[in-house]
């Protein structure tokens, strides 16, 4: 069947994001096929479409979505036709109106939950689940550091860390991004391009550092993060939005107390298929208790994906984005 999506022929520059024509086949064994309605737009799509992860050309970028399933292929019953579905997985291929995806990696969508919302807050969402209950559990009374606090993850991540009664230091680019972290529960909203968010750090936490920093900015942040962190904190470089830190001496962790450090993915925490579910579920569980609202604060057309990412590498965008298909 015929339908649209982006399609890049090579990496570079948003400008190789295409708007196209291209053909969905039937799900095979194992597969269905997605009806998109709405498509999540993630920093992790600019990754791709640079080569930064290498990518063989042509490629459609996106791995967060909502839609209806179209058709079902055989042996799949974990959803059926017609069911509300998303996901925030591989294989990449979101951005398109339609497209084939495994049915062990999709969920079924609840009532309270509408589409726009499940494509704004997968991704997001999940890597928020797993930073804050998984690589290190964050409990009432802890301090935490999490950087680009007003990015998407972000201010998912301090309504949660709230919720779960930790106070919240994080960081931002202007007044405004302050502002709206504030608004979703940081408690310290550091404004590092006129503050050293390590001192601020410091005298937060009356020199005793934090037990976890979430770091998603890399190279500009990384040595630094870890000078937050108190004897024996974890550091979790979840990002590298600044560009990569670079080769790394483990000596450093030993000299700045016993630091742990952990490169996680949603992609190993979601693996399996009960972990996927788990996941999910505690994700659409925190928003449906209104302890965290999904802010959807930039929609394009799906075929405007060139100018989302300009604004998004420009850092003009805050919360999630949508595309509307």
């Amino acid at each position: 069947m015929s339908t649209h999506a982006i399609v890049a022929q090579q990496t570079g520059g948003p400008e190789v994001l295409k708007w196209q024509e291209v053909d969905v086949g039937d799900p095979g064994a194992g597969e269905i096929r997605v009806r998109h309605t709405a498509v999540g737009l993630n920093y992790i799509d600019t990754y791709h479409r640079t080569g930064m992860y290498p990518v063989e050309p042509p490629f459609t970028v996106g791995l967060e979505g909502a839609g209806v399933v179209e058709a079902v292929g055989g042996g799949v019953n974990t959803v059926s036709v017609g069911d509300r579905v998303a996901y925030a997985a591989p294989p990449m291929g979101a951005y398109a109106e339609a497209r084939l995806m495994p049915a062990e990696k999709v969920v079924t969508v609840p009532d309270g939950v509408s589409d726009d919302t499940a494509a704004a807050m997968m991704l997001k969402g999940m890597t928020t689940e797993y930073l804050l209950r998984r690589t290190y559990q964050v409990k009432a009374g802890d301090t935490i550091l999490f950087h680009a606090a007003a990015g998407g993850v972000g201010l998912i991540a301090c309504q949660w860390a709230k919720a779960l009664g930790a106070t919240v230091i994080g960081t931002v680019g202007t007044e405004e991004k302050a502002e709206l972290a504030r608004a979703h529960g940081c408690d310290h909203p550091i404004l590092y391009t006129k503050e050293d968010f390590v001192e601020r750090v410091k005298e937060i936490t009356d020199g005793k550092g934090v037990p976890v920093v979430y770091d998603s900015v890399g190279k500009d942040t990384f040595m630094k993060s870890l000078d937050c962190l108190q004897p024996r904190g974890l550091m979790a470089s979840f990002g590298q939005s600044s560009g990569s830190a670079g080769a790394f001496d483990p000596g450093i962790l030993a000299a700045k107390g016993s630091l742990y450090l952990t490169r996680p993915t949603l992609m190993t925490y979601t693996a399996t298929r009960s972990d996927l579910e788990e996941s999910a579920t505690a994700l659409f569980d925190v928003v449906a208790s209104g302890k965290v609202k999904i802010e959807i604060n930039n929609r394009y057309p799906l075929s405007e994906a060139e100018q989302a990412h300009r604004d998004l590498e420009g850092r003009k965008t805050t919360g999630s984005t949508v595309f509307e298909v």
